[in-house]
């Protein structure tokens, strides 16, 4: 009963009907062992190499990965939609003349498509040259169905995300070399492609980023709040007190 209430009040939380979610706080006074320390990690810092993929194992993914996968993780690397939403893109919503996608819809776990989470997820998002080249690609070999979706299973009808998991995201870890100390894949979930598209939104452009400031990495990412983003994110925005910027500050302050 506290699962359910908890999810439908963190439904409710990120549609900002509600300003807390208290079952989240009642199981931070109840949990112990194990499921504390997991809960801690969830709500500490995400960390580059960790919870984040690196730009060098996301470059190295990248040019291993191959066939109906690639158009697939290429497509959740530089747009960082949600699962739910990657496994209910539809064509009709991909317009690879302007090269922008456009979210209007979601797959969930029952492979049921419906009505995204909230009013902030709808949004356009921009592709790179690399994307619309792998789309295009796919397109014409693509299954249909009468759903018309982008990715679909064999048949034409939503993917279960355990099959996206175990057999694309996971073994292309693998043969990339993106592994753990056991030689597993790094990172199990595609929320960890999620996560690099911010930090790619994030970062400095002489870094390879977009630079782009907080309320647009918002819309695109969907959060329903700048709050969410910089709560989760905000840690990797640049610092303008660091380095050059800071000595340079001192000489102008000092007149040197």
């Amino acid at each position: 009963m506290l699962r359910i209430l908890g999810a439908i009040l963190a439904d409710a939380q990120e549609r900002g009907l509600v300003a807390q979610n208290v079952v989240r706080s009642l199981r931070g006074r109840r949990q112990r062992g194990k499921e504390r320390h997991a809960d801690q990690r969830r709500n500490g810092r995400l960390k580059i190499g960790m919870d984040i993929p690196s730009p060098d194992e996301v470059r190295t993914l990248i040019a291993h990965v191959s066939g109906r996968w690639r158009p697939f993780l290429l497509t959740a690397v530089f747009t960082g939609l949600r699962a739910s939403e990657l496994r209910g893109l539809r064509w009709a919503d991909v317009d690879l003349k302007r090269g922008e996608l456009h979210v209007h819809q979601r797959a969930d776990r029952y492979n049921t498509i419906g009505s995204l989470k909230s009013v902030s997820a709808g949004r356009t998002i921009p592709l790179p040259p690399m994307v619309i080249s792998a789309l295009r690609e796919w397109k014409l070999a693509c299954p249909k169905g009468e759903l018309g979706l982008v990715f679909p299973n064999g048949v034409g009808r939503v993917e279960t995300l355990t099959n996206i998991v175990q057999r694309g995201l996971m073994p292309a870890m693998v043969a990339a070399g993106v592994v753990d100390r056991n030689g597993r894949a790094k990172y199990r979930g595609l929320h960890a492609l999620r996560h690099f598209y911010a930090s790619w939104c994030i970062n400095r452009r002489i870094d390879g980023g977009l630079e782009l400031p907080l309320k647009v990495v918002q819309a695109r990412l969907g959060h329903a709040s700048i709050q969410m983003t910089a709560d989760r994110y905000g840690h990797l925005f640049p610092r303008g007190d660091d380095g050059a910027e800071l000595a340079a500050a001192e000489r102008a302050f000092l007149g040197g």
